[in-house]
């Protein structure tokens, strides 16, 4: 099989990683605009080559590894030119739109839209990993309207590469994402900008950060490029989060004003909870 990769960031090296490592791919190709990550993703040995579109286009299996607000009208063009038997699937973090976007092509039928739930703060070819998403649960969408062979095979390679798949339409997806990962982004770009606007003596900051904080604020580190098409295209979701956030922010500051220790530790120990979830 020949796999075609658009974007080799973090998420499509790291795939490219992922099949180069099972042997799902006999050939691997990248698409990449720009010209420092290509010749990164050819010396770490991502790719096999960097091609141009139409080249790419002759890939048995063409994945979608781009920006969010690229992916809807790059995954139509593609659309417009399949073939018979190819498969062509993307790992965008948002799905409505692109579902929306698609849902009326002849060949819709040839896409799956995925969703690893697998990243890190860091971007760029340099930033793949292996064994990426052994371990991590994919999101697969819209799945009855993907042909069953194109949708099985997506489903081996995530099996192959140790990714449970779970299956959501593409609005559940996305509302979903906007609590359990969105909400993370936002709030770590946000406790960065008051530390940096508060704490102007950056030594402070070096000298007393301790891992609470790193840990807290680590994401804050994540690329804007890729996280502003993010926010806006999930705007809503990540609104109707935001306000329950701000909400229980507000609550607990309340709490604090009044001295009032009983409740901040009841929901202290509530929040506690999670360790149930998340151990």
């Amino acid at each position: 099989m020949t796999a075609a990769i658009f974007g080799l960031g973090l998420i499509g090296g790291s795939f490219a990683l992922s099949l180069r490592d099972y042997g799902l791919a006999d050939r691997i190709v990248g698409v990449e605009p720009s010209d420092e990550n290509a010749l990164k993703a050819l010396e770490l040995g991502l790719v096999d080559e960097v091609v141009d579109f139409d080249t790419a286009l002759n890939a048995d299996l063409i994945v979608l590894a781009t920006p969010v607000d690229v992916t809807p009208v790059l995954a139509t063009k593609i659309l417009n030119r399949t073939r018979s038997g190819q498969v062509i699937m993307d790992m965008g973090s948002i799905k409505e739109e692109l579902c929306e976007v698609i849902e009326q092509h002849p060949a819709r039928g040839r896409f799956v839209a995925t969703h690893p739930m697998w990243g890190t703060e860091f971007s760029g070819p340099t930033a793949a990993q292996h064994g990426a998403f052994t371990g991590r649960t994919t999101v697969v969408c819209d799945s009855e309207k993907s042909d069953p062979d194109a949708l099985a095979k997506v489903r081996e390679i995530y099996a192959t590469i140790g990714s449970p798949v779970i299956y959501m339409n593409a609005a559940e997806q996305d509302m979903h994402t906007a609590y359990i990962s969105h909400i993370s982004h936002i709030t770590s770009f946000a406790l960065a900008l008051t530390v940096l606007e508060k704490e102007r003596e950056e030594e402070h900051i070096f000298d007393l950060a301790g891992g609470g904080f790193e840990s807290t604020v680590r994401l804050a580190k994540s690329s804007p490029q890729t996280w502003l098409p993010i926010f806006t295209g999930n705007k809503y979701n990540v609104l109707d989060v935001l306000r329950e956030h701000i909400h229980q922010l507000q609550i607990l500051r309340r709490m604090l004003e009044r001295d009032d220790k009983e409740g901040l530790l009841a929901a202290m120990q509530k929040a506690n909870t999670i360790k149930r979830i998340l151990p």
